[in-house]
């Protein structure tokens, strides 16, 4: 998306062919609220030749069709994101989250930001609430490691790259003193439909 010329040469219609070819966006399996999952690949994303209008016109006519009137959840992948070849940059993410239907918005429960880095902590820190509107910076949830998102998430039923588990088993060789889990840069409180009411469950924040 940061390139003008490389964009010249690849028509709308070629970009759609190429986002679904690479399977960047997947409805797949659901969350343990019942929520269908919108899995997205992050490092999948050739942000050097895709624009924001050719994903905006993806998700129009491919993805927002597909999840019906259904509730659902991100599971967004930053695992193996380099800067270079996969940020879209501030605009092209601000034009994709304003152009996503306030009916679509409402309906999305959570985003779980699988294997933030530090850049993408301060980024989002600085920026995520000009980039995120309508409410979905407040769904946002940092998540550390793939045990924590299966708290959340159904294993069985969503597919993960084979280059997550290798970014797990190298984390588990330079383990940190304490896995954080799910964190927000808010607090937030998330009201389980399946107990009672009075029971809630908070997304954690820790401060080292």
């Amino acid at each position: 998306m940061n390139s003008p010329t490389s964009l010249m040469t690849i028509s709308i219609s070629e970009q759609e062919k190429l986002i679904h070819k690479l399977q960047i966006f997947k409805i797949q399996g659901k969350d343990k609220r019942g929520c269908s999952i919108l899995r997205v690949i992050g490092k999948l994303f050739p942000a050097r030749v895709v624009s924001a209008e050719a994903v905006n016109k993806y998700l129009q006519e491919k993805i927002y069709p597909s999840l019906e009137q259904r509730k659902f959840s991100i599971v967004y992948l930053h695992t193996g994101v380099n800067r270079s070849e996969n940020f879209p940059g501030i605009t092209a993410l601000r034009s994709v989250c304003d152009a996503m239907p306030e009916n679509v918005k409402a309906r999305l429960n959570a985003v779980y930001f699988l294997h933030p880095s530090l850049q993408s902590r301060l980024f989002l820190a600085l920026f995520g609430r000009l980039i995120f509107t309508g409410g979905v910076y407040w769904k946002l949830n940092y998540v550390t490691r793939l045990e924590f998102l299966w708290e959340h998430v159904k294993r069985k039923e969503i597919e993960m790259p084979e280059f997550v588990y290798d970014h797990e088993e190298e984390l588990d060789d330079y383990r940190p003193i304490m896995d954080y889990g799910i964190e927000g840069d808010h607090p937030r409180v998330y009201i389980d439909s399946t107990v009672e009411p009075t029971v809630s469950m908070y997304s954690m924040r820790c401060i080292a």
